[in-house]
């Protein structure tokens, strides 16, 4: 195990960062997040916790979690301290300092970054150091959030992709019997609403730390502005904590429709679709269930943008693309 004074007394940090085994680092996490799995599937909430806190304080999986911020896409955009893990001496150092005893977090920088529509989608940033906690929480919160995701769920998950997502909408209505109805889900600004009451109550992680990047507010032109709902588009765990809050929709479904009315849910992210045999079944008892769901959550359906519309005029699922009719 290193330590703060190996770390200084090295004398070629590259050296000692590439020759960590990260094979040998991976399978670590690997057995651990079975482990999670099975304790899941168990219905043991303290042994799930328990192994999380194990997994969290494993040297394995601090390395990987430095790996993965200072390598990914964002590795080169700092946050509000201007920091980047660009040299194997600051990583080093990095893992060391994960899941101390005292953790702060800093605000997040405020970007924008323009959508297709011509408006601007605000991303938060955290620091380097934030991502990096993140990323270490996460490797204990995927494979919880995988067993309990919904089975049509395809954004943001590992080994499913958009042409899943295009395959599943094309297996709910290939056949001729297959529903002729769709709506169309939108929900107004998802990741920006989210309840921070909701995701402390229902996601099974560590709770300070939790809330520590939920409250933690943001820079934006040098002002703070306190954050009150919402988890921040920028953050590695936030993804997770999106698709987490609307899991259940598809079970929710099944539990109230019967097969012949032909409701198949097809979700990527924030944008769904749901197929029925009529446009009053998805209009007067689909969509009042949904909101239901979705107050609980802080979450609204945009009323512009959700619509009900017959496969003949073809629908759209935004991350996938539009579908035309060709069954």
């Amino acid at each position: 195990m290193m330590t703060a004074i190996a770390i200084d007394g090295l004398k070629n940090f590259d050296f000692a960062w590439k020759s960590i085994n990260w094979k040998a680092m991976q399978n670590n996490v690997n057995r651990l997040q079975a482990r999670i799995v099975k304790a899941v599937k168990e219905g043991s909430k303290e042994k799930v916790r328990s192994l999380q806190r194990l997994l969290s304080m494993s040297f394995s999986a601090k390395v990987l979690a430095v790996k993965r911020v200072s390598e990914n896409k964002g590795k080169r955009t700092p946050g509000v301290d201007n920091r980047l893990l660009d040299s194997a001496k600051k990583k080093l150092h990095q893992v060391l300092t994960l899941n101390r005893a005292g953790y702060h977090s800093q605000p997040l920088k405020r970007v924008y970054i323009p959508k297709k529509s011509g408006k601007k989608r605000p991303l938060g940033i955290p620091v380097m150091k934030d991502r990096s906690e993140q990323a270490l929480e996460l490797q204990g919160l995927d494979p919880v959030s995988e067993c309990k995701a919904d089975c049509h769920s395809y954004g943001f998950r590992k080994m499913r992709s958009t042409q899943d997502a295009m395959g599943a909408c094309y297996n709910a209505l290939r056949r001729k019997g297959s529903a002729d109805w769709v709506l169309e889900g939108d929900i107004k600004s998802c990741f920006d609403c989210i309840s921070h009451e909701w995701m402390l109550d229902n996601i099974p992680m560590h709770k300070q730390k939790l809330k520590i990047w939920l409250k933690s507010g943001y820079l934006e032109r040098g002002m703070f502005h306190p954050t009150k709902e919402g988890t921040p588009q920028g953050g590695i765990i936030s993804p997770v904590l999106a698709n987490m809050a609307l899991d259940g929709m598809e079970e929710l479904l099944k539990r109230n429709f019967r097969r012949q009315e032909k409701i198949h849910m097809v979700r990527y992210a924030d944008d769904f679709v749901i197929t029925g045999n009529s446009k009053e079944l998805l209009q007067y008892a689909v969509k009042p269930l949904l909101v239901r769901f979705l107050k609980e959550r802080g979450l609204t359906l945009s009323a512009e943008k959700t619509l009900i519309t017959h496969i003949d005029e073809g629908f759209d699922l935004p991350s996938c693309g539009q579908f035309r009719s060709i069954w």
